[in-house]
């Protein structure tokens, strides 16, 4: 599952979207009034300013046989943006995150993430983490590779091709094929993975290509305390690149053309 093979950048990579997210206490003074202080420390860098209320997925409470569902209360997100609208932090009464559709590098995403998350800590002063994520959103196109009529089976590993593996099953047969899975990996982290051929939309138009989807959901849970946050996002980033070249042949490796870092 893991590649132990040198760290590398993709010329051609598959990234749709790279979102990390640092879960904290309710703080309830974010959803009570603006948060001016945090927009004026870090609006030169994220200018566009938006908010939308959501609302949470009703809760289950009761016994067996009298089982209700409880509405919860709706929640502000604050989002602030960079011009150009690639960049994007998101701040509610319960976490922080930032997200990216333009990826170049964790150095360049680490060093987007400092000025936020030290705004955050120093006006807000969270007792500690609850959650820290790092999530990375492939779609692997073959068209976009030159890869068109190659089969999955030759770019990425069995392991995450279920049937699509057997000889006898075609991907046009399988109108649905997918590996799902949550376990704990090294370092004390966890992952949620998702794995498998599928449709995606692409500027608000569903695109007709079956692009392979993968999806890496990284997490340390717990309470960790502030000055290990950027740790454990080095943590989580190492254990995501290892996981990824894993997953690919080397096929689809020269494809996406590596550099060396």
């Amino acid at each position: 599952m893991f590649s132990t093979k040198p760290r590398c950048r993709y010329r051609c990579d598959q990234l749709a979207e790279v979102i990390c997210q640092l879960r904290f206490p309710e703080i309830l003074a974010i959803s009570a009034k603006p948060p001016v202080d945090f927009q004026e420390a870090i609006r030169e860098a994220f200018p566009q300013f938006s908010q939308r209320m959501e609302s949470p997925a009703p809760k289950l409470s009761g016994v067996p046989g009298n089982i209700t569902l409880q509405n919860q209360p709706a929640t502000v997100n604050y989002q602030f943006a960079t011009a150009d609208g690639v960049w994007r932090v998101n701040l509610t009464g319960k976490f922080i995150s930032l997200s990216c559709s333009r990826y170049s590098g964790w150095e360049d995403f680490a060093q987007k993430l400092d000025q936020p998350l030290a705004a955050f800590i120093k006006i807000y002063k969270p007792a500690y983490f609850e959650r820290v994520g790092l999530r990375y959103l492939n779609f692997i196109s073959r068209k976009g590779l030159d890869l068109e009529g190659v089969p999955f089976s030759e770019l990425i590993a069995p392991c995450y091709l279920g049937p699509l593996m057997e000889p006898d099953v075609t991907e046009t047969a399988a109108s649905r094929c997918s590996v799902d899975a949550e376990m704990s990996i090294r370092g004390g982290c966890r992952v949620k993975l998702h794995a498998g051929p599928g449709l995606v939309k692409k500027n608000g138009q569903d695109d007709k290509e079956v692009k392979f989807i993968f999806d890496q959901d990284l997490f340390m849970p717990g309470q960790l305390p502030l000055n290990l946050a950027v740790g454990a996002l080095q943590t989580l980033h190492a254990q995501a690149d290892a996981i990824f070249r894993g997953a690919i042949t080397d096929r689809l490796h020269r494809a996406m053309e590596p550099e060396n870092i």
